[in-house]
């Protein structure tokens, strides 16, 4: 009788994610450690244009509403 015994692969390593929670109100406030939080994320972000996108989508939001 012969037996069938096939070897698996090592499983891949296991992946690390981090969740980094950035809230930006309506109006474009942030909190104060906003610049801490967000020098985690790779790449390159500047307050000032995340600020005006949550403005400009607020903006949005009300001239579909009220129109």
């Amino acid at each position: 009788m012969t037996s069938d015994v096939t070897t698996l692969p090592p499983p891949p390593p296991p992946i690390i994610i981090i969740i980094i929670i950035i809230i930006i109100g309506a109006t474009g406030t942030i909190s104060k450690s906003f610049r801490k939080y967000v020098s985690n994320i790779p790449g390159k972000h500047e307050a000032k244009e995340l600020q005006k996108t949550a403005i400009l989508g607020t903006a949005h939001i009300l001239r579909k509403v009220l129109m």
